[in-house]
């Protein structure tokens, strides 16, 4: 709604207050000079005051109206301004429910790629269970090899005399190098065991922290869904407070169409009054209400005068 739109809006309510139905009547009741001529003094008296009454009515109503269009106005642009703030905040709303989207997306990437990996980290510890099993049984088959040997010496000399070994201390040296074998592979499975377990506190801890970050996503999410219903029932109460104003401004402006046709018909009747053509355009309310006032100032003049004669006739 324009500021034309206001004034005009102002100057029908004004017109309606105070050249309504009253002024027609008074207009059609006016008699002509000659006549008015023989009226009594009181009644002129009665004129004048009545005409100053209204005068002085339509200042403080004009007054009145002019306050009231610029509070109206006041009011628009607030309107205006928290509509145009509400818009940029929900602009800025969508750009973040999107770009959350994409962050949850990215996430359950993440989350994928990570089950992959511990996937592999449960078959790479399956190996190792595996090996180290073999080890195990490997281990047992020579503890029970170097248990029979080592009991049978003669059995060793024998093997000496019937063998490649030229002395028992070449199998003794085939037993050290044996036991530090053992020693290796047993050391080999406890690393291993040591890497297995490490692994599977990495896992816990890994699992233990993804899961604390699903969690606060789901959290955040929910969160941002509810900032985003209360947003959308935001804009629904405006749009019906958007549309209350449209239908008050469409009756207003019905009105004000009225109004104008009243003036323009008063006008006419106050141009044939006059017998005079007037060069006044027919949107031109402004100006008709300013002649119609002139005419009724023009009137109160003619009754001074008429008053004024009268009081000198009196006298002779």
């Amino acid at each position: 709604m324009s500021l034309g739109i206001m004034e005009e809006e102002d100057l029908a309510e004004y017109f309606r207050l105070q050249y309504g139905e009253r002024l027609l009547q008074m207009l059609q009741k006016l008699p002509n000079v000659q006549g008015q001529s023989e009226s009594p003094s009181i009644r002129l008296l009665e004129k004048k005051k009545e005409t100053k009454i209204m005068h002085h009515n339509m200042l403080q109503k004009k007054k009145m109206f002019q306050r009231r269009m610029e509070t109206l106005n006041l009011r628009w642009e607030e309107l205006g301004v928290k509509e145009a703030q509400l818009k940029a905040h929900i602009q800025k709303f969508e750009q973040f429910i999107q770009e959350n989207d994409q962050k949850r997306i990215r996430a359950m990437k993440k989350a994928n790629k990570e089950r992959e990996l511990k996937r592999q980290h449960m078959q790479e510890l399956s190996k190792g269970k595996q090996e180290m099993v073999a080890l195990r049984l490997e281990h047992q088959r020579l503890s029970a090899k170097l248990r029979d040997y080592s009991i049978f010496n003669k059995y060793l000399e024998k093997v000496v005399e019937n063998s490649e070994f030229e002395e028992i201390h070449e199998v003794i040296a085939r037993y050290k190098t044996l036991v530090s074998m053992h020693h290796d592979l047993m050391q080999s499975a406890q690393e291993g065991q040591e890497k297995i377990e490490r692994a599977k506190a990495r896992l816990a801890r890994y699992m233990e922290e993804k899961d604390d970050e699903i969690l606060q996503q789901n959290n955040e999410l929910a969160r941002l869904q509810m900032r985003f219903d209360h947003a959308r029932s935001n804009v629904i109460i405006w749009e019906s407070r958007w549309a209350h104003i449209q239908n008050t401004a469409a009756k207003k402006t019905l009105l004000l169409g009225t109004i104008k046709m009243a003036t323009l018909n008063l006008f006419q009747i106050v141009s044939k009054q006059l017998k005079e053509v007037t060069e006044v355009a027919l949107e031109d309310t402004h100006k008709q209400l300013d002649m119609i006032q002139q005419f009724i100032q023009d009137l109160s003049d003619i009754w001074a005068e008429v008053k004024k004669k009268e009081q000198q006739q009196v006298r002779v």
